[in-house]
């Protein structure tokens, strides 16, 4: 396992791999790996030559009253982490390595990104998107791994390289979940015992609104009526959105037109915690 501080240490790696004929994967993180990180980087490992995994806290991608400053940060550790799933290599560069003195272009894509979190993150994909595509031409993947968890961001990460040309595959893997349903996340430690106990009825609310949907049953409720009134009796949850949308285009849609996508928002107590589930057809369908 190497752990590299620069842009030019990693372009050599890659280099030499691609030079020979090896496939090139890159798992993008912003650090504190868990399970989740740990999936794709197995995936990768099992389908790439040479996994390239980037530790990078991005500070485009934060606003201002926003948690840049207490997020997670253990490179070592990651390293381990990274190594045990199979990685071969952590590019864990300084804001300045990323972001030079007189850094002045960033990238948008407009559409995918103006609902759900766009919404309530101005500038937010700016700086995912901007991040990414330096990642991509810095490590010149075959291949990059994304969690579906963050659907926004795997649509509009798609959306870019489609859009730029950018020559690499976008592989999304499924969401990994606690057992009781919590969907894995590095902003889950910040959750205090109690709030961690009472997470789980994000996810809860979201299968029982799909349920509904796919059965073509709502019991003379909203899937929006559904996840709003679970999620409004616990006290410590004060949700963002409940939105419906299309999987692909990410706006909004009748939610009984299917397939559909119910994303959720949610703050419990400091924390900002997203979901959500896709719904693909009836059962009876």
């Amino acid at each position: 396992m190497q752990v590299l501080r620069t842009v030019a240490e990693v372009r050599a790696l890659v280099a030499r791999a691609r030079n020979a004929g090896r496939i090139v994967g890159l798992v993008p993180t912003m650090g504190a790996l868990h399970e989740g990180h740990q999936s794709l980087i197995r995936r990768a490992a099992a389908e790439c030559d040479l996994v390239v995994v980037s530790v990078f806290v991005n500070p485009t991608q934060f606003g201002p009253q926003e948690d840049f400053d207490r997020y997670p940060r253990n490179v070592e550790r990651d390293a381990e982490l990274a190594a045990e799933a199979g990685a071969d290599a952590v590019f864990a560069p300084g804001v300045g390595e990323m972001y030079p003195e007189g850094y002045q272009t960033y990238v948008t894509v407009e559409r995918v990104t103006a609902g759900l979190c766009g919404a309530h993150r101005p500038g937010h994909f700016r700086g995912v998107a901007t991040v990414v595509l330096k990642l991509f031409n810095i490590c010149r993947p075959h291949r990059a791994y994304f969690g579906e968890k963050d659907f926004q961001q795997l649509v509009v990460i798609r959306r870019l390289v489609s859009d730029l040309n950018v020559d690499l595959e976008v592989v999304g893997c499924e969401t990994v979940r606690e057992p009781d349903g919590l969907a894995l996340s590095s902003r889950n430690q910040y959750l205090t015992d109690e709030e961690r106990r009472v997470a789980p009825l994000i996810y809860r609310a979201l299968r029982r609104a799909a349920e509904g949907l796919r059965s073509g049953q709502l019991f003379h409720f909203s899937p929006e009526q559904i996840v709003r009134g679970a999620l409004g009796r616990e006290p410590r949850m004060k949700v963002e959105y409940v939105e419906f949308v299309d999987p692909v285009a990410l706006e909004p849609k009748d939610p009984c037109q299917l397939p559909v996508v119910i994303a959720v928002a949610v703050h419990l107590g400091q924390t900002r915690l997203i979901d959500h589930v896709i719904i693909e057809g009836r059962e009876d369908a």
